[in-house]
């Protein structure tokens, strides 16, 4: 592995194999990543198959030229990876984490608020066609209640009334609420369409624009860390490294290095200094907050789910209400219209008693709130392999945290040994400050 590393960090190859083992090196870097980057446009960004095999092929081939004939551009390829373990790295990795909650929880959610809303559309078609149906109920019970006053009314021979029954309109035709229904049924499920359509689109946009940037930025950072490596001796310029190490022992100054400064760190110890410390803490405060967010959208997966599941299945198990009309009309025997009789004295009649009859009628009918013509679809559970991704995901994110540091440590590291001669010169100048402080001291 040191001797591929020593071909792949060399500026120039030194003979034909390892000219060849360099391209080799290359090739198999560029199919990897070429193949990470495909996954990565089709299945996370949601861009065409077409347009992510073109693009990953291209950034294939721009990558192996470039790997292969720039030395620059190999150590700034290879800082890219360490850098995925801080700032920008976690930035991808968020936005891979939102994009598989926006694709996989989100229309899940709103899969089972449509089968709420469908249970309540059945809900309010079955009972308002039941509610509708008992009118017919009320129309039964007054035509023989009228039956009853025109039996009484037939007795008195003076005259002849006219119909008395009751005129009981009644709604016959209830294609129009039905229709009404249906058309406020689709216009919930069109608008939730648009809602989901607008989010999925919203946040696929914003999720390309984050991974784009932060990509460049994973450029550009590095390339910004190289420049300043290669310009400026005193950037990131306190560890103590073997060159350091060795320069004091042949200049028989070693003790520089015994009581070292508490600003001077081991590149491959585990130390962190209190400003690295304070930084992993904040960020992962901040890692905590958009942790909270994924975790109320997983809450409202599982009580969307919840809901539907329960108003589905209670919806199956409504009883048919029983509704009974009872009408009791009582008269006494000995009862007598005053006005009636007044009029046959009037006419020297003798007056009568009317034959007034009790009436008592008792109808039933059912109110129904479900049938099974309803369509109503099944709730939807929450994807156990989802919430595994997205734990996992985190549990990175959470890990990248307190390895950023170590990530910082290992991009130094990287381009001190692409840049030996360069690292040789930075451990001089640590050497001459070192000695400069201790004299003063």
């Amino acid at each position: 592995v040191a001797d591929l590393w020593l071909v792949y960090s060399k500026p120039v190859p030194a003979n034909g194999r390892e000219l060849r083992t360099l391209f080799l090196q290359c090739s198999c870097i560029t199919a990897v990543i070429g193949g990470l980057f495909y996954n990565w446009m089709f299945d996370s960004l949601e861009y065409s198959w077409h347009l992510s095999v073109a693009m990953a092929v291209s950034f294939s081939l721009l990558l192996l030229l470039t790997l292969f004939l720039v030395h620059p551009a190999r150590c700034v390829f290879s800082m890219i990876m360490p850098t995925l373990g801080t700032k920008q790295g976690r930035k991808l990795l968020l936005s891979t984490c939102t994009m598989i909650v926006v694709v996989n929880i989100l229309p899940n959610i709103i899969s089972n608020i449509k089968t709420i809303l469908q249970v309540i559309q059945c809900i309010c078609k079955n009972s308002s066609e039941s509610l509708l149906n008992s009118t017919a109920l009320l129309g039964t019970a007054a035509w023989e209640f009228g039956d009853a006053i025109q039996e009484t009314s037939n007795s008195i021979n003076i005259h002849r009334p006219m119909n008395g029954h009751f005129q009981f309109s009644l709604l016959k035709n209830s294609s129009l609420i039905y229709q009404q229904m249906h058309l406020a049924g689709e216009k919930i499920e069109r608008d939730f369409l648009a809602v989901e359509a607008l989010v999925k689109d919203s946040v696929r946009v914003g999720n390309r624009l984050v991974a784009g940037f932060s990509m460049l930025y994973l450029c550009f950072e590095s390339t910004w860390y190289l420049k300043n490596y290669l310009t400026d001796l005193r950037f990131d310029n306190f560890y103590i490294t073997k060159k350091l190490e060795r320069l004091a022992v042949d200049r028989k100054a070693a003790h520089l290095l015994v009581g070292p400064s508490k600003n001077l760190l081991r590149p491959t110890g585990m130390k962190l200094s209190r400003e690295e410390v304070m930084l992993c803490l904040v960020q992962a405060m901040l890692l905590t907050v958009a942790l909270m967010l994924m975790l109320v959208v997983v809450a409202m997966d599982h009580f969307a789910f919840s809901v539907a599941d329960t108003a589905e299945r209670k919806a199956s198990q409504f009883s048919m209400v029983p509704v009974t009309l009872n009408i009791k009309y009582s008269v006494s025997a000995g009862a007598k219209i005053g006005i009636l009789n007044s009029l046959l004295e009037f006419l020297g009649l003798p007056s009568k008693e009317l034959p007034l009859q009790d009436f008592k009628g008792s109808y039933h009918h059912y109110l129904i709130f479900s049938s099974a013509h309803c369509g109503i679809s099944r709730p939807t559970p929450p994807s156990p392999s989802v919430l595994l991704a997205v734990g996992l995901l985190f549990c990175i994110l959470y890990a990248t945290v307190f390895l950023q540091t170590y990530a910082h440590r290992l991009r130094r590291k990287i381009a001190g040994s692409f840049f030996e001669s360069w690292e040789e010169k930075r451990a001089l100048y640590l050497y001459k400050k070192l000695s400069r402080k201790h004299k003063e001291g």
